[in-house]
């Protein structure tokens, strides 16, 4: 186990390295070169100039970028970055809430209780050497009136939990309907894709589309654009002012557009075709949103598609084990002894032994993990979706369960079978499992915390890997220093970070208090990065309208349930079996006010209902501007790689592009 040392010593290296961050990216910032690196958003919308006169000021390092995160209200973070913006900072503040109603009571009612168990029998003169562990519920001697405490505080901390959960439902739903019904009219709330289109002998698919659409909508319909694919280049440009033409094939699908936002709910909502599998409809993204490359793929070949996502993911997840039990060998000292007898002198040196189980664990996943965000969004592309933004939540999920999965089961079920091998044949009694499992991972989710959370999060500020490339780039490649471009916030990467972060607390918390402290530490620290990241650095790609939050809702209500079937396992090795009785309900509570969560402000997320889109409509009437929005509904889904290209002044025609694409 590890040791109180160690994780001091790992504190200190972390604390260290975000303050360097912090230094370097007060001085950076000011630069005149690095505009493009801190502030690009700025930088685009023309709010921040390159500064090219010198001073003092430059060189030295300044907190007044956190003032600047601060001060700006959530109405004008939505102004600028959306509703997902708006969201992804209530995580944060949710977050807050409860790790600090869950640190005051863990660290001041049940941290003092495990300290002073007796079930370890430890020396209280000697703080630096004693195992965490002596910090955790396993000190509490078996049998205890304290465990009592323990479980009346898991019930406190739940009812806390599922109020502030109803709360913020209930809050960022009634922002997504204020901000829908305060937006301007938007294409895609008028349209709606159709797909499997039946073809008609002697008609294109577009005419097909103007005739059914016509005939049973006669008073809604509005326009139609089907979508097209390139098919083979034909030709080769002989002048700057042609352009090669392009063979292009209608798809069995079309962006069929309504007068209303009303008719397209009907039309989205009621089955077309008297075959289900013809004219199916669903929802249409943004233009911005498109995401073109699949609207030719088959059923047939997104299905295939699909099976090997799934098979890909399964297949990561086991090769990631690997590193998993790299790291736990890393955390036990006298395991790397034994296979590495040659290091044994090395190892036995106090710092390197506290740096190798305190810090080197959580950096070694950290790295590995890094890679599987971009994975999972290269996975999610290719599964048949039409949206960035259905990319991103798909990619989100998938990240967010693999990393509960490796980081969390895996950590501890490796642990746990590091000198037990036989524990995969007691997977049975899963409660008694994890109940051993878990308090002894205390140590090294701490580490992690501190690792992936503290400097991860202060790395996100230096922007570290942006820095180095434009650095190389103006210096070797000769770029224009107004060659640049504006970031997207990667939700699908950071939103599972947060959320595993909020799965270790709810857990640990009556398990290993000492851990409560650090994750309100970085739920602060990643507040004010983030926000000023929302504000200077990142442009909205997409906008879901806040539909990350149900995901939010219910890993956290997962996290409860798992903290409970833990609970009942403790409470039975702790020789406690009524209050391992008395936990039972709790976990079915929970997954009833889930239900009713869910019946309350899921379909919100869903779709609109009548009541808003008719009042919506209504409005519009009164708009002079609709008119013209109308007409340029013929021509929003157009996929922009068969636009024309635009060619100017330069003659020089062996540097022009054959084709335009996007």
């Amino acid at each position: 186990m590890m040791l109180f040392s160690a994780l001091l010593t790992s504190v200190g290296i972390n604390l260290g390295l975000c303050v360097l961050f912090f230094i370097l990216y007060s001085v950076l910032r000011k630069q005149p070169g690095n505009a493009d690196v801190y502030a690009p958003r700025l930088l685009a919308d023309g709010k921040s100039q390159r500064r090219v006169h010198f001073d003092l000021d430059r060189l030295l390092p300044s907190a007044g970028w956190i003032t600047g995160a601060w001060r700006p209200s959530e109405a004008e973070l939505l102004s600028v970055s959306g509703l997902d913006a708006v969201v992804f900072m209530r995580i944060f503040i949710f977050s807050f809430k409860v790790f600090a109603f869950a640190t005051a009571v863990g660290v001041f009612v049940l941290l003092p209780i495990n300290y002073m168990g007796n079930q370890l029998s430890l020396d209280f003169t000697d703080l630096p050497n004693k195992s965490l562990e002596s910090f955790t519920i396993s000190n509490v001697g078996d049998g205890s009136n304290r465990l009592w405490i323990h479980f009346s505080a898991m019930y406190v901390f739940t009812v806390f939990v599922c109020y502030l959960l109803y709360a913020e439902y209930d809050y960022i739903s009634s922002k997504r309907l204020a901000s829908f019904h305060s937006s301007k009219p938007k294409p895609h709330q008028f349209t709606v894709l159709v797909r499997s289109i039946p073809p008609s002998p002697g008609k294109s698919y577009s005419d097909v589309v103007e005739s059914f659409f016509t005939e049973y909508y006669p008073s809604t319909y509005l326009s139609h654009c089907v979508v097209r694919r390139k098919n083979k280049l034909k030709g080769l440009i002989s002048d700057r002012a042609e352009q090669s033409s392009v063979v292009v094939k209608e798809v069995a699908a079309a962006f069929v557009s309504f007068k209303t936002r009303f008719g397209a709910a009907v039309a989205l909502h009621i089955r077309q075709g008297i075959k289900p599998t013809e004219w199916v409809t669903e929802p249409a993204p943004d233009p911005e949103d498109v995401y073109w490359p699949f609207f030719s793929a088959s059923f047939a070949q997104r299905w295939l598609f699909n099976v090997a996502v799934y098979i890909a993911c399964v297949v990561l997840t086991v090769l990631f084990l690997g590193p998993v039990l790299l790291v736990q060998g890393l955390t036990h000292l006298e395991q790397l002894e034994i296979w590495f007898p040659s290091l044994k002198s090395v190892l036995e040196v106090k710092f390197v032994s506290q740096v190798i189980t305190g810090y080197l664990p959580s950096l070694i996943l950290q790295m590995f993990l890094s890679l599987v965000p971009p994975i999972m969004m290269i996975f999610s592309s290719i599964q048949g979706y039409i949206a960035l933004s259905q990319i991103g939540r798909s990619a989100c999920f998938k990240v967010l369960w693999f990393t509960i999965w490796n980081i969390f089961f895996a950590n501890v079920l490796s642990g746990s079978v590091l000198y037990r091998v036989k524990i995969f044949l007691e997977l049975k009694n899963i409660p008694s499992i994890l109940a051993v499992g878990v308090p002894s991972q205390a140590s090294f989710f701490i580490a992690y915390v501190v690792t992936s959370g503290w400097t991860s999060t202060a790395s996100e500020v230096f922007r570290l890997k942006p820095f180095l490339s434009s650095f190389f780039k103006k210096r070797f490649c000769k770029a224009s220093n107004e060659d640049f471009e504006v970031p997207s916030m990667p939700y699908h990467r950071e939103i599972p970070r947060l959320l595993l972060f909020g799965l270790v607390g709810v857990i640990y918390f009556f398990l290993a208090p000492l851990i409560l402290p650090f994750i309100v530490l970085y739920f602060c620290l990643g507040y004010v990065i983030y926000r000023h990241q929302l504000l200077n650095v990142y442009a909205p790609k997409y906008e879901t309208g806040g539909q990350f939050w149900p995901i939010v809702h219910d890993s956290t209500i997962v996290s409860l349930i798992l903290m409970h079937v833990i609970a009942i396992g403790i409470f039975g090795l702790k020789k406690l079996s009524l209050a391992s009785s008395l936990t039972i309900p709790l976990p079915i509570l929970t997954l009833i006010f889930n239900s009713y969560c869910r019946r309350r402000f899921l379909p919100i997320f869903s779709s609109f209902s009548a009541e808003s889109l008719i009042m919506k409509d209504r409005s519009d009437e009164k708009d002079p501007t609709v008119s013209a929005f109308h007409n340029e509904l013929a021509t929003a889904y157009e996929d922009p790689s068969l636009m024309p290209a635009s060619y100017t002044g330069n003659n020089n025609t062996h540097t022009t592009p054959l084709l335009h694409t996007l």
